[in-house]
């Protein structure tokens, strides 16, 4: 039985070590939100909140995280017993999924603990080793771009995503693969297409492309169906995943064939099983995709990917290669194109959190 007794809500801020831009914005820094959750034994729990400080990605950002949290979230669970994380109410709460997701893996990291198991193999893990890619956001130059890939590569990681927008799509595919024609590449639109694109995206299918992550709008489900028609290659839905309802919408309508599994997306561990086990079911692989989570939310996304249903490479590798200098200790590393998790009790990793705001809950 877990008690919660108290809420810490640290937030402070992260700079990328490199710039990162996609069809939508660039991203130099991460605004971050780390749940400390501390049960009557005085065990913390910790949790991470992937949202950004603007809504260009969901309608969630950290400020509306925060509040959620502290009026709506933590009233919740506040000295409320439970035997399971999956027994905390949040149905009562519509969406806001970011923010759940910020308490319900500080409730999975306690309980981990408290069963003295590292949280992987809690959740039903079958390996501790995760196969791990590299994205790789629009670049100023092509031979920029040629060389990230040749470092990723030289790292070890085993695929790499590349961000693509009209204007910045062919051309470069064309060079890529004329430099490594035998590298796995997938492409992710971050919704920068539309369904008059569609002449232009069937090109796609000269490349030899894993699959094309969300082409056209982040909440359609109808002329993705459409597109997926057409293309040989595999659309693979992101944006466009938040419930159980968007994934049965999905799989009914052959909108894709691939769904991006983002923990921090779906609300939690408790979604993300249940979505993972439909897809399972139907025949529908899923990939961690990632959020540049610091530390803990790095920890919990590679815990997920070691369901059996995630069959390529996750997106969450190195530290170093985001950070440069993680919340965790030791960083999580990249040895031989995976990520290999700790076998200790919950996330498995030592958080070390930088000066912060921090707002108190009891």
């Amino acid at each position: 039985m877990i008690t919660i007794e108290k809420c810490i809500i640290h937030r402070f801020k992260m700079p990328l070590k490199h710039p990162f831009t996609n069809s939508s914005t660039t991203i130099t820094e991460k605004d971050i939100i780390i749940t400390e959750l501390i049960d009557r034994e005085g065990r913390s729990g910790f949790g991470e909140s992937v949202a950004f400080d603007a809504p260009w990605y969901t309608e969630e950002t950290t400020d509306t995280v925060a509040v959620m949290i502290e009026n709506h979230l933590w009233p919740l669970i506040r000295h409320r017993t439970f035997s399971h994380p999956a027994d905390i109410p949040f149905h009562t709460v519509h969406r806001n999924h970011m923010a759940k997701t910020a308490i319900e893996g500080a409730v999975w990291d306690l309980y981990a603990k408290q069963q003295q198991q590292p949280l992987y193999k809690i959740i039903g893990g079958q390996t501790n080793t995760i196969p791990v890619g590299a994205a790789i956001g629009l670049q100023p130059s092509d031979g920029l771009l040629l060389t990230k890939m040749e470092q990723a590569i030289r790292e070890g990681y085993q695929r790499i995503k590349l961000k693509i927008k009209p204007g910045h799509d062919l051309t470069l595919l064309e060079k890529v693969r004329s430099h490594f024609p035998d590298v796995q590449i997938m492409v992710d639109a971050n919704s920068a297409y539309t369904l008059h694109d569609i002449d232009h995206l069937k090109k796609f299918d000269d490349y030899n492309l894993m699959m094309i992550e969300q082409p056209l709008a982040h909440n359609d489900f109808v002329d993705h169906a459409r597109l997926q028609e057409q293309l040989q290659t595999p659309i693979c839905l992101d944006e466009s995943i938040h419930t159980m309802a968007d994934v049965q919408t999905a799989i009914q309508l052959k909108s894709c064939q691939i769904i991006s599994m983002k923990l921090g997306k779906v609300g939690g561990f408790t979604n993300a099983m249940r979505i993972h086990d439909y897809c399972q079911q139907h025949d529908i692989p899923v990939w961690c995709g990632g959020m540049f989570e610091a530390g803990v939310g790095r920890a919990q996304s590679l815990a997920l990917a070691t369901l059996p249903n995630f069959q390529y490479p996750a997106d969450p590798g190195a530290s170093a290669r985001y950070w440069r200098q993680d919340i965790i200790t030791p960083e999580v590393k990249v040895e031989n194109g995976c990520v290999t998790l700790p076998d200790q009790p919950g996330i498995g990793y030592q958080v070390q959190l930088p000066k912060s705001d921090q707002k108190v809950l009891t």
